[in-house]
């Protein structure tokens, strides 16, 4: 999305819209005050994050690049960026990403790319996160959706794509992730609450 705009403006560019969006639409619109996203023609907007998951997304980011490197794995970790999924397009909270594919994209990557989408939930976005994104991530084949839950202590659930569906394994807040794939990953929940 391009340039930035008003709420207002935004509002008038959206009910102006005649018939289903598509991709193309979705990513001519200005930069938002809040995320819109499409699935199945439909527009899906929730609000951005508030400051405490910004800095539990920027501390998420630091670990996941630190150990992708760590591990000399070829990926990159990159914040809220567009994924086109086979029914639209989504904007996870992170995702670790082929580096080469990375370099690559312009407006949006392919979900063929996305090695882990991330979505850190909110109140507002706790049914999107939990219900519809795993199953659009799960479809578009991305071999990991992890939700990282910052109430009432943090918590991430590590989902891993099996036979079409996540398979999830819970970490409480003093635990450790004990991750392998897509890279070696020891990690509390806990610690991204700063």
């Amino acid at each position: 999305m391009t340039g930035k705009a008003t709420l207002g403006s935004v509002a008038a560019l959206l009910s102006g819209h005649l018939g289903p969006w598509t991709v193309d639409d979705v990513l001519a619109l200005p930069e938002a005050p809040s995320r819109i996203e499409l699935v199945g023609g439909a527009l899906l907007l929730s609000p951005n994050p508030d400051v405490p998951r910004q800095r539990a997304r920027s501390a998420l980011a630091a670990r996941l690049a630190q150990a992708a490197e760590a591990g000399a794995a070829p990926l990159e970790v990159l914040p809220a960026v567009p994924v086109l999924v086979p029914d639209g397009l989504l904007i996870p909270d992170l995702v670790v990403v082929d580096a080469a594919a990375a370099a690559e994209a312009t407006s949006a990557l392919d979900a063929g790319a996305v090695v882990v989408a991330i979505e850190i939930t909110t109140p507002s976005t706790r049914m999107t996160d939990t219900v519809l994104k795993p199953a659009l991530y799960a479809t578009a084949s991305i071999p990991h959706y992890w939700r990282l839950e910052l109430e009432p202590t943090p918590r991430l659930h590590l989902g891993h794509l099996e036979r079409g569906t996540y398979t999830d394994r819970l970490v409480q807040a003093s635990e450790t992730t004990a991750l392998t794939d897509p890279f070696p990953l020891d990690l509390d929940p806990a610690a991204l609450r700063r």
